[in-house]
């Protein structure tokens, strides 16, 4: 069976050129990185005040919406899952203090 991010990463990338009066994804991509950037952000904004409100059920909801967002831009950028399990492979067994002292200047 086939993991559920996986089947929904596959469904994005087929309706990115579809067309936008039928299909949201290809309406996002049509508007361009920027909207699906701000649409990611009201997401994860909206995740957050349903963590702080405590609110699991809408918190799964707005979850779900964030990752929805998040492979759109992903696919958008042509980058997939695939790349950001790579990413945390790479990070496996390094604490979080040292994975972003590796990032500093």
């Amino acid at each position: 069976m086939a993991d559920m991010l996986d089947t929904l990463e596959q469904t994005i990338r087929a309706r990115r050129g579809a067309d936008p009066s039928t299909s949201y994804v290809a309406k996002l991509i049509h508007r361009g990185r920027a909207k699906i950037a701000q649409k990611l952000g009201e997401e994860a904004t909206e995740t957050v005040i349903a963590a702080i409100q405590d609110d699991r059920e809408e918190l799964t909801k707005e979850a779900a919406d964030l990752v929805f967002h998040l492979i759109v831009l992903l696919a958008d950028a042509g980058l997939s899952l695939d790349d950001v399990r790579a990413e945390l492979a790479r990070r496996e067994g390094m604490s979080g203090l040292e994975e972003k002292a590796s990032r500093a200047d």
